[in-house]
C-alpha cells in the first residue's frame, strides 16, 4: 500500500510539472507579443500564420481591439501582414484594414472599436497566404 501512495504522489507531481510547462508556454507566447499595441492591451487570441504569430489584443480602457503580426525571426526582413476589420462577407480589404509589407519585426498595429459587433482578423508571415478568422470575438 505504501508503494501505491508513492506512485500516486509521483504521478501528481508529474501532472503539476506538466501543467506548469503548459502555463509557461502560454506566457512565452504572450511575452513575444511584447506590448506592441501599447499599454493596457492584453492578448485575447493568437494565430499561427506561417513564420510568425498574429496577436489579437484588447484594451478595456479604450474599448479597442488591436492586431499585430510578429516575425519568428526577429531582425530578418520578411513579408508580414496584419488584418483587422468589422465583420463583412466580402474578401476585399481596404488599406486601413491591413498593414502589409517587408518588415524586420512586426506588421501593424491596427486598431478597431467593435463594441457589440464581430470582427475579421488575421495575418501572414513569409507567405502569400493570409490566414483570417471571420465573424469572431463578437461582443
Amino acid at each position: 500500500m505504501l508503494t501505491l501512495k508513492r506512485i500516486g504522489s509521483a504521478v501528481a507531481v508529474l501532472g503539476l510539472t506538466a501543467a506548469g510547462t503548459i502555463a509557461a508556454t502560454g506566457s512565452a507566447s504572450a511575452a513575444s507579443y511584447a506590448g506592441t499595441c501599447g499599454s493596457g492591451y492584453s492578448v485575447i487570441d493568437t494565430m499561427d500564420v506561417g513564420d510568425g504569430t498574429a496577436y489579437l489584443t484588447y484594451s478595456g480602457a479604450s474599448g479597442k481591439n488591436c492586431v499585430v503580426t510578429v516575425s519568428d525571426t526577429q531582425g530578418t526582413p520578411m513579408v508580414l501582414g496584419a488584418n483587422l476589420r468589422l465583420h463583412r462577407t466580402d474578401t476585399v480589404w481596404r488599406s486601413s484594414e491591413e498593414d502589409s509589407g517587408t518588415f524586420k519585426y512586426y506588421a501593424g498595429p491596427l486598431y478597431l472599436s467593435a463594441a457589440g459587433k464581430c470582427i475579421d482578423w488575421g495575418g501572414r508571415a513569409a507567405s502569400n497566404y493570409t490566414r483570417i478568422d471571420y465573424g469572431v470575438h463578437c461582443g
